[in-house]
């Protein structure tokens, strides 16, 4: 059995002090300890050579690669394996060659502070990541836990809850918790001004005013909750396709045709972590896809410029594929070859040109063909009422096994 050489040890703002015995003497034992400025400060031992972050980041796992045999330690902040660096480790080392070390980690503090249950709340980070990306958990009623990017961060998310009728929803800064100099303020979103330090920890509680914007996470977003130039995936079979599609945790889709993005941003509220990119020729539509992303908290929406099926060279495997536009068999058949196992492809068709493209690939391939039809009601006069329907749209769908 392979000795583990790399030890990743989390530490707090109480430093040494707050270790085990044992783990302060990996520390105290270790050749290279690698870490950021602030630990470095907290792991207050001599004798071993210091190294900070490498710029650029990416460069660390082969940075660490080049001290085995040796004794190495990675400080990281609170719990090394919860949106922290050795999560990342962990991916490229293998498992057998590292010892993690846990402190209690931001989150778990917090909540003590605060007295809620950890079972009942979200916890995110925005730490080095868009801040918009937690807007899409700003529910009523939700306890969120937030790692933030910086002094800034609270002020912008205090913005994004007051902006969709949260901002009566109290908000609690923490800062170096568990040391001597923990601080606490205190506001609601509509009224927060506190110049906080840099390095702290958001709980939000989110209070919905009568008006506020209902964005749930289940798909079926209100139409008019997205920038569009009148060419979307309406609101109902917006709802079934991304159903169909069955949004899973950090799975990838590929939706050609993404026009305005509705599909792909319900796709990634839908499940934690869900990729999407965005195939969309026209800049116009990826301009609109890029701003109802940012909107709707899904900033990392990846949206390519291009035709397909030509477009589709070099993408990473999809776990699902919605066609949206540029449907044609040679698409079908270049989408359908990357498709990962149990992989999912939907098709949508209004035009009758489309619609018989998709009855000729049922009739080729199998699946499952239906036609949704949607009718809303409408005011047709001052006094009468009626149904304004929709242009039916032909929907294919299978699995790959």
């Amino acid at each position: 059995m392979t000795q583990p050489w790399l030890h990743i040890v989390g530490i707090g703002e109480d430093g040494m002090d707050g270790l085990t015995p044992a783990t302060r003497a990996v520390v105290e034992a270790a050749e290279i300890i690698v870490g950021g400025d602030r630990h470095h400060t907290l792991s207050n031992v001599s004798g071993a050579e210091r190294v900070s972050w490498p710029s650029p980041f990416d460069a660390l796992i082969d940075q660490l690669q080049s001290y085995k045999g040796k004794r190495v330690v990675v400080l990281a902040t609170g719990d090394p394996l919860w949106f922290s660096v050795g999560a990342r480790i962990g991916r490229a080392i293998p498992a057998d060659e590292i010892t993690f070390h846990p402190q209690l980690s931001a989150f778990q503090l917090a909540s003590a502070r605060m007295g809620w249950s950890m079972a009942d709340l979200e916890t995110l980070t925005v730490h080095g990541r868009p801040v918009e990306q937690m807007i899409a958990f700003i529910q009523p009623d939700a306890r969120l836990l937030i790692l933030t990017t910086g002094a800034e961060t609270p002020g912008q998310i205090a913005r994004f809850l007051t902006e969709r009728g949260f901002g009566r929803s109290p908000m609690t800064v923490f800062a170096n918790m568990g040391g001597e100099n923990e601080k606490r303020f205190d506001a609601l979103a509509e009224r927060w001004d506190h110049e906080v330090p840099a390095f702290n920890t958001l709980a939000v509680e989110c209070v919905a005013a009568p008006d506020a914007a209902l964005l749930p996470r289940v798909p079926g977003l209100a139409d008019e909750l997205f920038q569009h130039d009148g060419t979307m995936t309406k609101r109902e079979v917006r709802a079934l396709t991304v159903a169909k599609l069955m949004p899973m945790r950090g799975a990838l889709l590929w939706d050609i045709g993404t026009g305005c993005g509705s599909v792909a941003v319900e796709w990634m509220r839908a499940a934690r972590y869900a990729r999407a990119i965005g195939i969309e020729p026209r800049a116009d539509r990826r301009a609109l896809a890029a701003a109802n992303a940012l909107a709707l908290g899904v900033p990392q929406l990846r949206i390519v410029d291009g035709t397909v099926p030509e477009a589709l060279d070099g993408l990473e495997a999809p776990d699902a594929v919605f066609i949206g536009g540029g449907l044609s068999e040679e698409t079908y058949a270049t989408a359908w070859s990357a498709l990962k196992p149990l992989g999912r492809l939907v098709a949508n068709a209004v035009t009758l040109e489309s619609q018989a493209v998709l009855t000729e690939l049922y009739h080729a391939h199998g699946g499952e063909l239906v036609q949704l039809s949607v009718s809303r009601a409408d005011t047709l006069g001052p006094q009468s009422t009626g149904w304004r329907p929709f242009r039916p749209v032909v929907q294919w769908s299978l699995i790959k096994r």
